[in-house]
C-alpha cells in the first residue's frame, strides 16, 4: 500500500471518537499511554504540544482535531486531567519526496492522540477497497477502506494528514 496500490498491508487499527482508523505498521514507532504535553506558543489548535520521549522532543497532534471530528466529552473524574487513550508515535516522511512516496526522504516523529487502540491486523487485498467506499470523510486523508469484524475502518494517508502540520 505504500505505493498507492491496494495490496496486503499490516495495519494498526485504532479509534478516534467514533471513527475507526488505521495506519500502516511500518509508520508506527511505538504506542504510549496518553502523555502530558507542553503547549507551544503560537502553534495551531490541532497541536496539543510537545512531549519528551526518551530524550527526543516530539510534537503531538490531537487526533480528533486533525480529522475534523467533534471534541470528546469532558472527563468527569477530577484525577483524569489527560483523559484516557494513547499517543501513537508515527514516523512521517517530510518534503516533496514524501509526496512522491520516496522511502528515502527525511523522516520525523510525530505523536497522534487516539481514544483506543483496537487491533493489529494484516489486511488482505480483497479486504481493502478504494477510498471512495466511505462517504463523509475527506478523501485526501484516506488511502483505503477496510473491514474488521464487520465494521468499517479507514486507512489514513498519514503524510496527507500530518504533512501540513509538520511544515507549519
Amino acid at each position: 500500500m505504500t505505493d498507492g496500490s491496494l495490496v496486503p498491508a499490516r495495519l494498526l487499527v485504532f479509534r478516534v471518537g467514533t471513527l475507526a482508523c488505521a495506519a500502516e505498521v511500518n509508520q508506527v514507532r511505538e504506542i504510549l499511554p496518553r502523555l502530558p504535553t507542553t503547549r507551544i506558543p503560537g502553534a495551531p489548535p490541532v497541536v496539543a504540544g510537545l512531549v519528551n520521549v526518551r530524550g527526543t522532543l516530539v510534537t503531538v497532534v490531537e487526533g480528533w482535531r486533525a480529522l475534523g471530528l467533534p471534541p470528546p466529552p469532558p472527563t468527569t473524574a477530577p484525577d483524569e486531567t489527560l483523559g484516557s487513550g494513547s499517543t501513537i508515535i508515527l514516523e512521517v516522511a517530510e518534503g516533496k519526496e514524501a509526496e512522491q512516496g520516496n522511502d528515502h526522504s527525511a523522516r520525523r516523529l510525530i505523536g497522534f492522540t487516539v481514544d483506543e487502540v483496537l487491533d493489529m491486523l494484516t489486511a488482505a487485498e480483497h479486504a481493502l477497497e478504494d477510498r471512495r467506499g466511505l462517504p463523509g470523510v475527506d478523501p485526501t486523508l484516506v488511502r483505503a477502506v477496510g473491514r474488521r469484524n464487520g465494521d468499517l475502518f479507514i486507512v489514513l494517508n498519514v503524510a496527507a494528514l500530518l504533512g501540513p502540520i509538520l511544515t507549519s
